[in-house]
């Protein structure tokens, strides 16, 4: 998957690719195409010395599959990885292709630029799309980790690399490997710095002001219906129970991380009495939250005659996740949720 494997015979094909172009090209297309096409046999060639060549300057980095050489500042750029988006936005880095559909819907540099092409979702992707780009590198993650030998099959001479939080490690360190990584990608290693430090001062913030004495329930609000959220597996607060401490009012046996939680009663959550709950509007994420029938979570909840009398409601006691974490989920949005945690857990002692 590594452009280092094939540099030298990608050399070769990109410059005879260019003097082609040359002799067919005329104007302002012939600008565009051959100077496209030399800039990647420059790349290719940089990498295949290992010297930097017209900038093309590459690093090292540790994926899920091995260790990547990675050109540094790629282009053209592929994003699949839902967590990458936000902070490569707020990066200013142009991205070429993406999933727009899972796109969140408040990176708006990302999902309503037409200059961004779309690949489709991760249930009917669009690779061909994809491959059409040509791009230097792919960062893939997320929703489209299960394409990740399709993608590489169709792109051979494609570096491409993957930070999805791997089974069994803590999400902390996941989440910290991966903004590390992108900052050395994209030359953004002191902006990746303040993020992994603002994302670490929130942990312990959180960590700080909860009291264990207090019950907490995660529930996941897809269609209307509430699911339960398992403490350690389930989606985006699972992880929380372990690293901040959490004492969970409820305790399902074969819970999951299903995108909408596992099934459970309004009536158990009233019985478990959590005295507090923390919830994730799955639909609020998605395209759903333009459809005339979704209803907000905190409707769902709030409204909830079953719910009214546990302690969390009663006191004011719930916390919603940022409208687009379903989409998101980045260190980014972590940081924001462990902020607002922190403030939820002072107001509960």
């Amino acid at each position: 998957m590594n452009i280092r494997r094939r540099a030298l015979a990608a050399v070769a094909t990109l410059t005879v690719s260019a003097l082609a172009l040359s002799a067919c090209a005329t104007g302002e297309d012939f600008e565009e195409t051959t100077s496209s096409a030399s800039a990647s046999a420059t790349s290719a060639a940089g990498d295949a010395t290992g010297t930097e060549a017209a900038g093309a300057e590459t690093v090292t980095v540790e994926d899920n599959y091995g260790t990547q050489e990675v050109p540094v500042d790629p282009s053209p750029l592929v994003v699949t990885d839902n967590r990458s988006f936000e902070i490569l936005s707020d990066w200013g880095v142009k991205i070429d292709a993406a999933p727009k559909a899972l796109v969140p819907f408040t990176v708006t540099e990302y999902k309503d630029n037409p200059d961004v092409i779309d690949i489709g979702n991760h249930r009917e992707p669009d690779l061909e799309a994809l491959t059409a780009v040509q791009p230097e590198v792919v960062v893939n993650g997320q929703r489209f980790s299960q394409h990740y030998e399709a993608i590489a099959k169709l792109n051979p001479e494609t570096t491409m690399v993957e930070f999805e939080p791997r089974e069994g490690e803590p999400l902390d360190e996941e989440l910290t490997r991966h903004a590390e990584a992108l900052g050395q990608i994209f030359d953004h290693e002191d902006d990746a710095d303040q993020l992994i430090a603002d994302f670490e001062d929130a942990l312990q913030r959180a960590k700080d002001a909860y009291d264990p004495e207090k019950k907490v329930m995660a529930v996941n609000v897809s269609g209307g219906e509430v699911g339960y959220i398992a403490p350690s597996v389930g989606r985006t607060f699972g992880p929380l129970f372990d690293l901040l401490g959490l004492t969970p009012a409820l305790e399902i046996e074969g819970g999951s991380d299903d995108h909408q939680g596992d099934d459970i009663s309004v009536e158990a959550i009233a019985a478990a009495n959590p005295d507090i709950i923390i919830v994730l509007d799955r639909d609020a994420g998605t395209s759903d939250r333009n459809e005339p029938g979704f209803t907000p979570a905190q409707t769902v909840i709030g409204d909830n005659a079953a719910l009214k009398n546990t302690a969390a409601i009663a006191d004011g006691n719930v916390y919603y996740a940022p409208e687009d974490t379903y989409t998101n989920e980045s260190i980014i949005t972590y940081t924001e949720i462990l902020n607002a945690l922190a403030d939820q857990f002072e107001a509960a002692k």
